[in-house]
């Protein structure tokens, strides 16, 4: 078992011109890759093996971030099961100027991780330790049978 903060973590990134919209908001899809490389971080450092982006859940954007503003994305590893896992990814914006930060968006995203032979390996389940951990842990269980239920359709 591995604990949940081993494969945490936080990356930064300066909203420029080229990342934005006419309004100067971040482009949406510039958030959704971003989202995407910082959850692969943390499904690469608790696979320790090639991982693939299975889906992206829930993906919400929640307040603009501009330019200029830094964004800090989070992510985490929330539940294992045998070959895939759910990370968790929290996007805040801070207002360089005035020092202020905003939830931006929030996604869950499935990873698999690959064998040599690119297929499907058994990775290590987590061991959630703090309310929080435990919290997100009993959330991605629910969300991992409605997948199921989903695709079984």
């Amino acid at each position: 078992m591995k604990k949940v903060s081993d494969s945490s973590v936080i990356m930064h990134e300066l909203v420029l011109p080229n990342d934005t919209n006419i309004l100067g908001n971040v482009l949406g899809g510039r958030v959704m890759h971003l989202i995407d490389i910082c959850a692969a971080m943390s499904a690469y450092k608790h696979a320790r093996s090639p991982v693939v982006t299975a889906s992206i859940d829930h993906l919400n954007f929640l307040s603009p971030a501009n330019k200029g503003d830094i964004l800090i994305l989070k992510s985490s590893v929330n539940y294992v099961s045998s070959t895939s896992m759910e990370i968790g990814v929290k996007v805040e914006s801070e207002n360089t100027l005035t020092g202020n930060i905003k939830h931006t968006a929030s996604a869950h995203l499935t990873f698999v991780a690959l064998d040599d032979e690119g297929k499907p390996k058994k990775i290590s389940k987590i061991e959630p330790l703090s309310d929080i951990e435990h919290a997100r842990y009993k959330s991605a269980m629910k969300r991992v049978e409605t997948r199921k239920k989903e695709l079984s359709k």
